[in-house]
Parts: C-alpha cells; structure tokens; sequence
C-alpha cells in the first residue's frame, strides 16, 4: 500500500507504517555515511553534542556524487546500512526515528528500531539518478573535510522508500523469503 508522510515524523506516523508499505517522503532528512556515524558516535560518548538533532529525524546514507551544474545533487543511490551498525544502537536511542538505506540490518539494530519504535526504510540501490530528482536542497551543515561523506541537510518531495522494518520489528527480508519458499510448495 503506497502511503505518503511528511520528515520529521513522530512515533504515532511511524506506528502506522509496516513492512512493505511503499511510502513517499517528503519533508527534511539528513545524510550521512560510516565516517560521520563513526564521528558522531564518539561525540556521544565523550558527552558531547553532536551537530544534528536526532530526535524524530532520518538518516539516509548517502555519500552524493558531486552536483552537475543546474542541479542541488549528484547521483544520490543508498549505502549499505550494516555499515552503519555498530552506531545505530546509540543514535536510535537518542531519538533518531528512520534510517534509510540498503540490506540487511544486524540483530541489535533490529532490537534498537523495536525498542524506540523507530523504523528502517530501503531506497532501490542502482537508482540514484532518479532519486536524486526527488532531492530538492541539500547543504552540508557538519564535517565538510569528510566530502561525499558529510552531514546534509536535505529537503525531499516525494522520496520513494519501502519499510523493510517497522516499528514492531517485522522484517520484510525474513516474511518475503518466507512467503515465497511457501509458494514454491504450492
């Protein structure tokens, strides 16, 4: 079901999402990648304030190839989110509400989206000429000597996602391969 929500988003527009649902983003989210994950999880842990606010905010890792002239952003496809495990844990526990990405996320990220009732959304990787399209400001707003890997603020309009974890932990990559070994059987 093709849903559309407006970022930031709160837990309540959260819970209604589940896994599979297509849903269209419009609204503010962030970038960033493993090296400004890595950066801010060691701000956290010296107590220190990071340069976002996580709280109902999205994190879309996205290392952005540079802007052709005319246009806010390079080609902007998913990185593979396991990257960014090791961090996730901490940053959902201080608010942050949706991480979009690609593939698989480990156990404890799964248990972290459950216990903040956040959720996980995968953009299609290979598309990111297109998604860029639905990009429509981005400026980098923390860790400029990173390059493609700094923070960005970005405003999307119509940023097409699936939830592949919602906020009860249903997985979409464990109930698909489910169904279809069942219809295999049929």
């Amino acid at each position: 079901m093709d849903k559309r929500i407006n970022a930031p988003f709160n837990k309540e527009e959260l819970a209604k999402l589940q896994a599979g649902d297509y849903v269209y983003i419009t609204g503010t989210i962030y970038s960033a990648r493993d090296a400004a994950h890595k950066r801010m999880y060691e701000t956290m842990i010296e107590g220190k304030d990071i340069p976002m606010n996580l709280k109902d905010n999205t994190i879309y890792y996205l290392g952005p190839t540079p802007a052709k002239k005319g246009h806010v952003i390079g080609s902007a496809g998913p990185t593979t989110s396991s990257r960014m495990d090791k961090y996730t844990p901490m940053l959902l526990d201080n608010g942050l509400n949706g991480m979009i990405g690609k593939g698989r996320r480990s156990q404890e990220v799964i248990d972290a989206i459950v216990r903040n009732k956040a959720v996980y959304f995968v953009a299609v990787g290979g598309a990111g000429a297109l998604l860029s399209k639905c990009i429509k400001k981005s400026e980098v707003i923390a860790y400029d000597d990173l390059g493609t890997e700094a923070i960005r603020k970005m405003e999307v309009e119509d940023f097409p996602v699936i939830v592949v974890i919602d906020s009860n932990g249903n997985n979409l990559y464990e109930t698909a391969v489910k169904e279809f070994k069942e219809s295999l059987h049929k």
